[in-house]
């Protein structure tokens, strides 16, 4: 069943027209919106990038498929591992627009390239949708259990 932003809205208004969303929720909410904003500029430019040369082409088609992806699958069902791969490719994608700027992406896109305001736009969205997918994740829980030996008093 999805969660989230619409069904919150279907289901969960309150007597006094409140609506109720959990903070867990919206926040699943908005990594779902940066997803497909990235994507949505990704696969606007993949036609200039296929221009400059099948890397960058073909870089960009490969991260609007993976975010358009990645939108879907936390709109039905936002798993962990839904949340570790959306970090991880806003990771990859940060990452990769840090090494296009300063020495360029091997193979994809060999020349730097200069700074560019849509770029940084983009960036801006995918770490505000980092940060969120991270705040997301369930951490391991350190506590440590110590049992006591049968037949011992407690």
């Amino acid at each position: 069943m999805p969660t989230g932003f619409l069904v919150a809205v279907h289901k969960d208004i309150g007597w006094g027209g409140d609506l109720q969303v959990r903070p867990a929720a919206l926040r699943t909410d908005l990594v779902i919106l940066t997803c497909a904003i990235s994507a949505g500029i990704h696969g606007a430019l993949v036609r200039d990038h296929f221009q400059e040369g099948t890397g960058p082409g073909f870089g960009f088609a490969v991260a609007t498929v993976l975010l358009a992806v990645l939108a879907v699958v936390l709109t039905r069902k936002p798993t962990q591992l839904a949340l570790v791969s959306t970090t991880a490719v806003f990771v990859g994608l940060i990452a990769s627009y840090a090494l296009v700027l300063t020495t360029g992406f091997p193979v994809l896109h060999p020349e730097p390239e200069a700074v560019d305001a849509l770029a940084l736009f983009t960036k801006a969205v995918e770490a505000v949708g980092l940060v969120l997918a991270a705040s997301l994740l369930r951490r391991p829980s350190l506590t440590l259990t110590v049992r006591q030996p049968k037949g011992t008093l407690t």
